[in-house]
């Protein structure tokens, strides 16, 4: 009798190990758990022109330049149930998004509005993860972002001079990646897409660079480096 129950206990192991999940048993005791997440982003706008655009006589183009990056955040992590997580990554991002104008004079060179930010960055996430697998597990990841920028030059002396951004924004975020875990912590990498939810311009009717916009939209593509555990 003894021996049957040995004996069953080993292949009950025997089947939990199949699939080479040695180090995600040990994880999959937490409830939750915390990490830090580095990041490379490439920040653009999306510009839409409007209608006093082809009435101007002073500029050709306003079109959107991407910009680099980088994230510095920390990861909070719930599990609900097997498959679902309920995550807050509370993060610092350093990004570049510029607005290039071409004027219609042909002896003048175009001319770059730079939007250099600090952004304060708030987003919550649900993921949803698929069975492991020989210690590894893939993900989706959808979620919204609240941003805050910290460095926004919408307020200074300058502001009447220049396009100006909002400081705040939200936006809708999709993405996807891979867990590894490792007997003391889980790496992730991750690529993810956000997408701004509301118009980011603070017009300005003196100011023809504001006048040929109608509205612009944020759009980020960040890939993350998550470090769990």
């Amino acid at each position: 009798m003894v021996l049957l129950f040995l004996m069953s206990g080993q292949d009950i192991l025997a089947q939990k190990n199949a699939r080479g999940n040695y180090n995600f048993l040990d994880f999959q005791q937490k409830p939750y758990y915390f990490g830090i997440t580095l990041a490379y982003n490439t920040s653009r706008f999306r510009v839409f022109h409007s209608d006093d655009f082809i009435l101007n006589d002073s500029i050709s183009t306003a079109q959107a330049v991407s910009g680099p990056g980088f994230n510095l955040g920390i990861v909070s992590n719930l599990k609900v149930g097997q498959y679902f997580d309920f995550r807050f990554l509370p993060t610092l991002s350093f990004a570049e998004r510029n607005v290039q104008y071409s004027a219609t004079n042909e002896n003048r060179r175009p001319y770059t509005r730079k939007v250099e930010s600090v952004f304060v960055e708030l987003p919550f996430h649900v993921r949803y993860k698929s069975a492991p697998f020989k210690d590894k597990r893939v993900f989706v990841v959808t979620g919204v972002k609240y941003s805050f920028d910290v460095a926004s030059d919408s307020r200074t002396r300058q502001k009447d001079e220049l396009v100006r951004i909002a400081p705040t924004d939200f936006a809708f975020e999709i993405g996807a990646g891979i867990q590894f875990f490792f007997p003391y912590f889980i790496f992730s990498p991750e690529f993810k897409v956000s997408q701004g939810l509301g118009n980011v311009l603070i017009f300005n009717e003196n100011l023809d660079q504001s006048n040929v916009i109608e509205k612009i939209i944020s759009r980020t593509f960040t890939v993350s480096l998550h470090f769990e555990g």
